[in-house]
């Protein structure tokens, strides 16, 4: 459990202002109204001598252009920040539904400010935009000349659906319907707007931890899912607010993780300030962690998000702001940051992704060098074009270039690929050296022999020196398949495998996270015998069900769609029947998780983002990564620059090209 704050009064000390850069630039913006960010640190006086860092994010604020509270006027389904509807009895599976609520609701007035415009008041404190920008944003969305991608499939569509004379919302099944009212009740309100979605929301879990929080890896799912419904105001705010809490505080133990790092959660909390019950928000940096490791996915996974926000809403002008386009640049900072390693993939430590406890994928997991390369991609055509991005957008494309070259010649393994590492020399010395990591063939498992097609191949889990991880992990090949970071051809060759191993990645419901489990000694050691993360079960070869939209975008790119309709039908068979549950246990997913969450949040909101893919293949294209032929050609070019840079064989330009 996450201990109590503490709270610093003195917050208006001109010393602790002058930390909050992040703050006076966002006030700087053109977008932004003039309010002060109360920001409160867990932290005594001196950082030499705090027992606990962290920070809390005042109520009283005002996030700069957040929409008013109109979010969820939708007639198809209402998304209202104040619940009035309870669980009652499933007419597909008869479960009975309790939910804990999770509005943080409060008394909202409205005053004149100082210039004479209307605005929102909580609490006697500025919480929202004016009157008047509220009108001049709907003027914006009205008059603009960019149309959304979501403008754009709704006219294409719009006279088949009259021909057929009934409405999207109303093709919905009794399924969606169910998840939707579960996803609603999820919402998270703060200041009166929905910040994001908690975790899980089962009534009947009596030790929340952490699941009561809003995770940023976890609402992808959903904010997909309000997206290609047509409720944009949710994400804007979450992109918003979790945007304020970047860190630029040191968080465990004096040991900062650097500027730039976005939150892993955050959570609502109602405090007593200056003797006034308000909310704030407490994020969580590693601090309260298990194992204490910092997330590297989330920053990533919020460039990739404002990036899908831009695309489908056609709104670029959030991507614009300046207090957005820092937050972008210091997590870009921090993740370009030159270091000791020599490898263009990001180095970091186990824990530090969605598999966020010890399983051995510590180095250069493959997860997060898809995840890196995808925002990398979605930050470059984000950055403001001046003079001071010039260098940023230069170091961007070299290091796409490094990455997709080292990710597509290195990480790929196929049968021919094998039989080469089957016939390897060890302690080879040279620029010319065809083991280049030094890996010794004994390392390949006796399972694998037989596993790959023909046809098929997958990227490594893990690639470092004497070391490959021959692993397949499902959320870093399919990822590496929408943000084309490996080949067309491998992309192929990943769903050709997938398709010829159905029953050990797919079994009874989609799709495992890695394959195959870690047992025996192998478990004890590697894991550290984490009960939790026994054999089959949880991150250790378990199925995950919110792995069902990335796995629905990259068969939808690569036209095997009938491949993610066979997935889809399998999950909504089985996941109202069984709570809609985190993960499910064994090889062939049989059981629900021995320590599963029900009605987990991210759970419904894969299958919903999956059904709404596959209904809006136009919506869909927006959401991945075609071949960027630029990038390919500096590839080649690294080939030929110096002669220090050679590729553990003869050039092959069609590993690269094809």
């Amino acid at each position: 459990m996450k201990p109590s704050p503490k709270i610093l009064i003195g917050h208006k000390n001109s010393s602790f202002l002058a930390r909050c850069h992040h703050t006076l630039i966002m006030s700087m913006s053109n977008n932004s109204t003039a309010c002060d960010l109360n920001l409160h640190l867990k932290t005594m006086q001196c950082p030499f001598h705090v027992r606990e860092f962290g920070r809390i994010m005042h109520g009283s604020q005002q996030v700069f252009g957040l929409l008013s509270s109109s979010f969820g006027q939708s007639s198809s389904i209402g998304l209202s920040t104040t619940r009035t509807t309870k669980r009652g009895v499933s007419a597909i599976a008869g479960i009975d539904f309790k939910f804990k609520s999770r509005d943080f609701s409060s008394s909202v007035e409205t005053c004149e400010n100082i210039n004479g415009k209307m605005v929102y008041l909580k609490d006697g404190m500025n919480v929202k935009p004016t009157a008047e920008e509220r009108v001049d944003n709907d003027e914006d969305s009205v008059g603009g000349e960019e149309v959304s991608g979501l403008e754009a499939d709704e006219k294409n569509n719009k006279s088949e659906n009259e021909q057929e004379g009934e409405k999207v919302e109303e093709e919905e099944t009794e399924v969606e319907k169910e998840a939707w009212s579960l996803l609603q009740e999820a919402l998270v309100t703060y200041c009166d707007n929905p910040v994001g979605t908690v975790a899980a929301n089962d009534s009947d879990d009596q030790q929340p931890l952490n699941y009561d929080q809003v995770f940023i890896r976890d609402f992808i799912p959903s904010a997909l899912a309000f997206l290609l419904k047509g409720e944009k105001e949710i994400v804007k705010n979450f992109l918003l607010y979790t945007l304020q809490l970047q860190s630029w505080e040191k968080t465990v133990d004096c040991h900062s993780p650097g500027q730039g790092l976005m939150p892993a959660s955050f959570k609502v909390k109602t405090m007593k300030v200056d003797g006034k019950s308000e909310e704030v928000l407490d994020p969580d940096f590693g601090e309260s962690a298990i194992g204490r490791v910092a997330p590297v996915d989330s920053g990533l996974w919020w460039i990739i998000l404002l990036q899908a926000y831009g695309k489908i809403t056609g709104d670029c002008s959030l991507q614009e702001r300046l207090d957005v386009q820092t937050g972008l640049k210091m997590i870009l900072n921090l993740c370009l940051t030159d270091g000791f390693d020599m490898f263009p993939s990001l180095l970091v430590t186990d824990g530090s992704c969605m598999i966020d406890r010890r399983m051995g994928i510590h180095g250069h997991p493959l997860e997060i060098q898809a995840l890196f390369y995808s925002a990398l991609r979605s930050a470059r055509d984000m950055v403001a074009s001046d003079e001071n991005s010039k260098n940023l957008v230069g170091e961007i494309n070299n290091r796409l270039s490094a990455l997709s070259f080292h990710i597509r010649e290195y990480y790929w393994l196929d049968v021919q690929k094998m039989n080469e590492i089957y016939r390897y020399k060890t302690e080879e010395y040279s620029l010319d050296a065809t083991n280049k990591f030094n890996i010794y063939p004994d390392q390949i498992p006796l399972w694998l022999i037989d596993w790959v097609p023909t046809n098929g191949g997958y990227l490594l889990g893990n690639l470092q020196p004497a070391h490959m991880d021959f692993r397949f992990f499902m959320l870093g090949n399919l990822w590496s398949i929408v943000s084309s970071l490996g080949t067309p051809g491998q992309n192929d060759a990943i769903l050709n495998l997938i398709e010829a191993n159905w029953k050990d990645l797919v079994g009874e419901m989609p799709l495992k996270i890695c394959y195959p489990a870690l047992e025996h000694h192998e478990w004890r050691i590697i894991t550290g015998s984490d009960p939790k993360n026994t054999p089959w079960s949880y991150h250790n070869g378990g199925s995950w069900p919110t792995l069902l939209w990335q796995f629905t975008l990259a068969c939808m790119k690569m036209n095997r769609t009938e491949l993610a309709e066979k997935a889809v039908a399998l999950a909504e068979k089985r996941l109202p029947r069984d709570s809609w549950p985190e993960y499910y246990d064994t090889p062939n997913a049989r059981f629900i998780g021995k320590q599963a969450r029900l009605y987990q949040t991210w759970t419904l909101a894969g299958f919903l983002a999956s059904k709404m893919l596959l209904k809006n293949p136009n919506l869909a294209s927006l959401l991945w990564w075609d071949e960027d032929f630029e990038i390919l050609e500096n590839c080649i070019c690294l080939l030929h620059k110096s002669g220090r840079v050679k590729s553990s064989r003869v050039p092959d330009k069609s590993q690269i090209l094809v």
